[in-house]
């Protein structure tokens, strides 16, 4: 097998502690206990459980791989950021929605959430560029 000198991966910018993630990771599917072929197949509840097993893994970055990787269609990554800011600011909502409010909006999205997800991500940078397009 070969390996990569964590110089290297340092000199890529990559930190010493996503060093350790990555680390953890490739050992997992190197011994056999995280077979990344197998996941297509599980539902996306299965794969968040095994994923977040895995030391620098958590909720956020398996919706990402859901939806970017897998393309998923009923994803919902209430813990993004950009996403609640821009539910905030569609929805009117004087502060970001918490987990269980931004569920109960996205009800009417099943089963497309990664579709809405994907818009409300644009709509994040939308008015700079339509403030922009109209001093044109």
């Amino acid at each position: 097998m070969n390996r990569v000198d964590p110089r290297k991966l340092r000199a890529a910018g990559v930190s010493p502690q996503k060093l350790s993630y990555l680390k953890d990771l490739s050992a997992r599917v190197v011994k056999g206990t995280l077979d990344l072929e197998s996941l297509e197949s599980m539902t996306d509840e299965e794969i968040i459980e095994v994923l977040d097993e895995v030391k620098g893994i958590g909720p956020w970055t398996v919706h990402m791989f859901l939806i970017f990787t897998l393309g998923r269609p009923d994803v919902l990554p209430v813990g993004d950021y950009g996403i609640q800011t821009s539910v905030q600011s569609i929805y009117g909502l004087p502060e970001l929605p918490n987990k269980a409010d931004f569920e109960r909006l996205a009800e009417r999205w099943r089963p497309y959430s990664t579709v809405a997800s994907l818009y409300l991500w644009h709509a994040r940078d939308r008015p700079e560029a339509e403030g922009a397009s109209k001093d044109k």
